[in-house]
């Protein structure tokens, strides 16, 4: 049984059906879950229907299974690939290519994400960074009574160590009020913390069409044979030099002449085609395309020469595309290129195509008055706490009007009902971008960031909001809870749960982490603990007092 779904899905694969064949894989799995071909195949299914998080799921359980099989790693290096995760990808090839050194695939996967990998910018630096480098380090943890201590426990230091090895770690961290401790001895910040409160401690019929054998170097056996090959070149590089100057009828002639002296070689095929392509002859090119896909398959050619012939096909079906449903093929081609060779300017033409088959989508579907009454129906189930239904309206009516604010606004309010708060910030946002006038996206943006505990955040767009209507009682309302929860803080009425959220919280936000790290800051926090006089002088000026204000609602500072 086993058997049969896998081999439906591999059919599925084969024609490019993705979806089904993730179906029949996951039966096959279902029957054999100890199959390691079988998660690699859904892996690569998965892959190339773009869910990279379910590929990579599928890829480790494939190692996992059978971490001596090459496939397995070639497989995990794409996920991570398709995530963006290079230095993972490189690794994973680098495995792979230990099993077997001679693995084209890996090979190529890892020439690709090393080169992807090199072009990428720098990824961003943790500003404490530099207070965790070095000896320095723990020297200071040592010479300060209140973390000395912590050095004797085995699982403070070795997170402490993961962050010095990496600081971009210490978020994973900042709820262990021993790490917050550490960080403000570090910084020669006092973080207080409330009294009492303790520290927290595919085998041989695995889809081959993805991974073809690489071509074999022809050997001439004879000098008649060698002449007919290189006859051949000759006559595609006069091609070449015809195309450069456009002389597209004469290059035609000469790709069409090497063809008939040499039919093992596609590059010919896919030369013409280019050649047509660029006379806008596309129906001449999309079967320049297919014969070079079915010769290359037969040949068991260069499959980046395969993936370039279904490239090429896309991009002349694209330029035929009129309305939406002309660009499916145009996707379903790449797609099909992508799983011979991930190449970035193949992914890139496939985004291009998804994102113009979707602004037709958009143009074809745009009808207001549809969207109007749609967004009436979702007021109707509002009303009757029905918030799932209502969201389905309104999606509906953003779709038939994706420019009317209202359907954001009261979507919005759906999402936060439902305890949904990124899909609700996103379309408070939206409903603010389309008309900063109206007065609702402010208050739904501010009832998200309240809930949220942003309060400093929420008293920001409620006041931002005021400024377009100053009366605004919703807004007006909103202002007065965040002050209360602000001056919460300010007299230290936080329980020690409330204070260790607040101040993880705190220590995420950039511009916290930006207070904490400017010199003239923590010379203020200095002054305030140990010099009163410089003190009163600081608080004089509006910036600083509005920086300590920002700590104290953090909960990273506390006035007695």
């Amino acid at each position: 049984m086993a058997d049969e779904a896998k081999a439906k899905g591999n059919a599925a694969f084969s024609s490019g059906d993705f979806t089904s064949a993730v179906n029949h894989f996951t039966d096959a799995i279902n029957l054999s879950p100890t199959n390691h071909v079988l998660f690699s195949n859904r892996s690569a299914a998965h892959a190339s229907l773009h869910h990279y998080e379910e590929a990579l799921s599928d890829a480790k359980k494939t190692v996992e299974l059978k971490p001596d099989w090459a496939k397995g790693y070639s497989r995990l290096g794409a996920a991570h690939v398709g995530l963006n995760q290079l230095e993972e990808a490189v690794e994973a090839y680098t495995k792979g290519l230990e099993i077997d050194p001679s693995n084209e695939a890996l090979r190529s996967g890892l020439a690709d994400a090393s080169r992807s990998r090199a072009s990428a910018p720098p990824p961003p630096t943790n500003p404490f960074g530099d207070a965790f480098k070095g000896p320095e380090m723990w020297a200071k943890l040592t010479a300060d009574p209140s973390t000395r201590g912590f050095l004797k426990q085995p699982d403070f230091v070795s997170m402490m160590k993961e962050i010095q090895r990496n600081p971009s770690n210490l978020n994973l961290f900042l709820k262990d009020q021993r790490v917050m401790q550490s960080l403000g001895v570090l910084l020669n910040v006092q973080i207080r913390s409330q009294a009492g409160d303790e520290a927290e401690a595919m085998e041989e019929d695995e889809m081959v069409v993805n991974e073809p054998e690489v071509e074999e170097k022809l050997e001439p056996e004879v000098a008649e044979e060698k002449e007919r090959k290189e006859k051949a070149l000759r006559e595609k590089e006069m091609g070449n030099a015809a195309y450069k100057k456009k002389d597209f009828e004469t290059a035609i002639k000469h790709y069409s002449t090497a063809m008939e002296i040499d039919d093992e070689d596609i590059s010919y095929i896919t030369n013409r085609a280019a050649v047509h392509l660029e006379m806008g002859k596309y129906d001449e090119c999309i079967k320049d395309c297919d014969k070079a896909v079915e010769r290359g398959r037969e040949l068991r050619s260069d499959y980046k020469m395969v993936a370039k012939a279904l490239t090429r096909k896309g991009t002349a079906l694209g330029k035929m595309a009129k309305v939406s449903k002309d660009y499916e093929p145009v996707i379903e081609t790449y797609q099909k290129a992508l799983t011979e060779h991930r190449n970035p300017d193949t992914l890139k033409r496939l985004n291009e195509a998804e994102r113009a088959k979707k602004e037709l989508e958009q143009q074809e579907y745009f009808d207001p008055t549809i969207g109007d009454a749609e967004r009436e129906k979702g007021n109707e189930f509002f009303k009757e706490h029905k918030y799932p239904d209502a969201v389905r309206h309104y999606t509906e009516a953003i779709k038939r009007n994706p420019k009317d604010p209202r359907a954001y606004s009261n979507r919005a309010a759906c999402y936060t009902k439902l305890g949904a708060m990124p899909e609700g910030l996103k379309d408070a946002e939206k409903c603010i971008e389309l008309d900063p006038t109206f007065s609702k996206g402010y208050s739904r943006k501010g009832a998200v960031q309240f809930f949220m505990k942003e309060y400093d955040n929420a008293m920001e767009t409620y006041q931002e909001g005021l400024k377009h209507d100053p009366n605004n009682q919703e807004l007006l309302d909103g202002v007065r809870r965040c002050v209360q929860q602000i001056n919460k803080a300010n007299r230290g009425d936080l329980t020690p749960e409330e204070l260790k959220e607040r101040q993880a919280k705190g220590m995420q936000d950039p511009e916290i982490q930006n207070i904490l790290t400017d010199p003239v800051m923590r010379q203020v926090l200095s002054d305030l603990q140990e010099n009163p006089a410089a003190a009163q002088k600081h608080m004089q000026n509006p910036m600083i007092m509005n920086k300590i204000q920002k700590l104290i609602s953090s909960g990273i500072v506390q006035m007695k």
